[in-house]
């Protein structure tokens, strides 16, 4: 989430979840195998990341320093706009021609024109906004508050359709973040930590977990804030992951823990 939280978010927006699924009775462990590394803004706060082909779209937070760019992955973007305060830019997900984009604390989604990243409208939701992504087999949006729940929204109006609890083994997992869909699976950073989830979300049940740690060296720790963002590359079983203020983002397999 952000540097600003010193303390842990309860509830939920929208409608109760339902109760955790009891999942596997142990779910499976992954670690990250970096194939490649790409640059990255170490002034980014870096909320959100998805490809939609070719184009890498991240969303930036900070109050006065959000933002929403679009480019090639590893370049200089070649479109980028501002939210004006006091905006705290959160997570991103394209759907078609839109970019739905996420607010903090403000109460709003945004939703962008996914050429020109210009604004079309906001809609208000309840709550806090942290992570989102688009799961378009279910024709769903898919939206974390920080918690263990949830929210699935409808991808043209954003109204709330449902929301499932994230556990494992019958424990909630909370402070998920930035989201990633890939068919009926979210992956999901889990805030301060080194750690991203993968989650059926037909049932909430937490399938995997995966070790991102170690993947800056010690001198580019320095300055740099959590991991943040996960983006799958088109094509591949692949993964770009990078963190908020990082030098870097790095291209990765999930591979089983030996």
């Amino acid at each position: 989430m952000t540097i600003l939280a010193v303390v842990a978010v309860v509830g939920a927006c929208g409608a109760a979840a339902e109760d955790p699924a009891p999942g596997p009775a142990s779910a499976e462990r992954l670690r990250v195998e970096v194939v490649g590394e790409l640059p990255h803004d170490p002034q980014a706060f870096t909320q959100g990341l998805e490809f939609s082909g070719d184009t890498l779209y991240e969303g930036t937070g900070l109050v006065g320093r959000s933002s929403l760019r679009a480019g090639p992955a590893g370049a200089e973007p070649t479109r980028q706009v501002a939210l004006p305060e006091p905006l705290f830019g959160e997570g991103i997900t394209v759907v078609d021609d839109t970019v739905w984009q996420l607010t903090w604390q403000n109460g709003v989604a945004i939703e962008r024109d996914a050429r020109t990243l210009a604004e079309r409208r906001r809609v208000g939701y309840s709550g806090e906004g942290w992570g989102i992504c688009h799961q378009p087999g279910r024709d769903r949006l898919v939206m974390s508050d920080g918690t263990s729940t949830l929210t699935f929204r409808d991808p043209r109006t954003f109204a709330e359709t449902g929301s499932v609890t994230v556990a494992d083994a019958g424990q909630r997992i909370e402070a998920l973040n930035e989201l990633e869909c890939v068919g009926d699976d979210v992956y999901a950073n889990v805030w301060q930590t080194d750690e991203i989830v993968r989650i059926d979300s037909r049932t909430g049940a937490v399938t995997a977990r995966i070790d991102a740690s170690g993947l800056l060296e010690p001198g580019e720790e320095e300055g740099a804030d959590v991991l943040n963002g996960i983006a799958a590359y088109p094509g591949t079983d692949q993964f770009l992951i990078t963190g908020k203020l990082w030098p870097k983002m790095f291209r990765v397999n999930l591979v089983p823990v030996s």
